[in-house]
């Protein structure tokens, strides 16, 4: 899948904020259909799954949603694109929580998005991350993970550590081989990867989005 994001932006012109806004609309979308009203924790990392988390937290603010945020990363260590959505945040009038209530806000939501990790895991969750995962493990809160579970491996389906156990899981453009050690729901998201891309890397591709933006993989 990285690869796929690579050519995608590199040969094809497609912004990377392009991708993150299609993802958190689309994860929004399906917050909003499953879940009526707030509150909502969204948790968001330092990469390009935090920064959909984020517009994912915008377009329900919009919708009326009480929404709170949590980074596991201080401002200056976020990549470029995930300052960014945070800057159209703050420009809307939300700003993420002090870390101090994260174990609160958390607690009190009727759905946490967990948008700290994606398939880009290297190694075990640690630090704040790995705080908030543990805290995600003693709630009753629906989760619903954006990409993959965090601390899971997209492709082995391995978690080397702590992970997320999600009731749902929204995963991008492609399924994860991972995420066949997944239980809960499993839907598919468009985030609008032209099928050239598929087709310069000589992936076997007929896309499954017909009708609609987002399809159910697997239904519990």
């Amino acid at each position: 899948m990285e690869k796929v994001d690579q050519v995608a932006i590199e040969e094809f012109g497609i912004n990377v904020l392009q991708m993150m806004e299609n993802a958190g609309r689309s994860l929004a979308t399906e917050v909003i259909r499953s879940s009526k009203s707030g509150p909502v924790t969204v948790l968001a990392g330092a990469g390009g799954n935090g920064g959909g988390g984020l517009c994912c937290a915008r377009h329900l603010l919009n919708h009326g949603f009480e929404v709170n945020i949590v980074l596991d990363h201080p401002r200056d260590e976020l990549s470029t694109p995930v300052q960014r959505q945070l800057e159209i945040l703050k420009s809307s009038g939300l700003k993420p929580i002090k870390w101090g209530k994260k174990e609160e806000k958390i607690g009190e939501a009727k759905v946490v998005v967990d948008a700290l990790i994606g398939y880009g895991l290297k190694n075990s969750p640690r630090g704040k991350t790995l705080d908030l995962i543990n805290i995600c493990g003693e709630i009753d809160s629906g989760i619903v993970s954006l990409d993959v579970p965090s601390g899971l491996d997209s492709t082995t389906g391995n978690a080397p550590g702590a992970r997320i156990y999600p009731d749902r899981t929204l995963t991008l453009a492609l399924p994860k081989t991972g995420l066949t050690e997944v239980n809960g729901e499993i839907l598919l998201l468009d985030i609008g990867i032209p099928s050239g891309v598929f087709n310069k890397l000589n992936i076997p591709y007929k896309s499954p989005f017909e009708e609609s933006y987002i399809i159910k993989l697997i239904q519990p």
